[in-house]
């Protein structure tokens, strides 16, 4: 077949060169949210996000620069479990899981609405630059699965 009509496979850039989980594109206004003027002009753009707990890279680029969890000034999750879940109101894990155990949706409601909103902020509040509403919902519903 001639080359000219075949596909060139995907570059593997967008996987951690760490662990090699697939990464999360995020965009400038991420890093500048998280990261410093010199650690910003050491990643190219669009950079990933790590989402793989037990990795330590946060972000890295096609090149296989990375920055780890250590470099940044604030922990971030799912690096730091104790790291806000939700970066705009601020919830953690322990947060979400104690409504559950209360049986208290409110918390989560809110969360879940501020991100339908104009006023979310996800892309500069959580370290992946996407909503946490996904990640809000399995905390409660594990939470409440368990008992709680």
């Amino acid at each position: 077949m001639n080359k000219a009509f075949t596909r060139e496979p995907d570059a593997s850039s967008d996987y951690c060169p760490r662990c090699g989980t697939q990464g999360e594109t995020v965009g400038i206004e991420t890093l500048q949210s998280f990261l410093s003027d010199e650690q910003r002009r050491m990643l190219s753009v669009p950079a990933n996000f790590c989402p793989s707990p037990s990795c330590d890279v946060v972000y890295f680029d096609s090149f296989e620069r990375a920055l780890l969890a250590a470099d940044l000034a604030k922990p971030v999750y799912p690096k730091d479990p104790n790291a806000p879940l939700c970066g705009c109101l601020g919830l953690t894990w322990d947060d979400i899981e104690a409504d559950a155990i209360k049986g208290d949706r409110s918390r989560v409601k809110a969360a879940i609405e501020l991100a339908k909103s104009p006023s979310a902020r996800c892309h500069v509040t959580m370290a992946s630059g996407h909503a946490c509403v996904g990640l809000v919902q399995k905390c409660f519903l594990q939470s409440m699965n368990r008992g709680g």
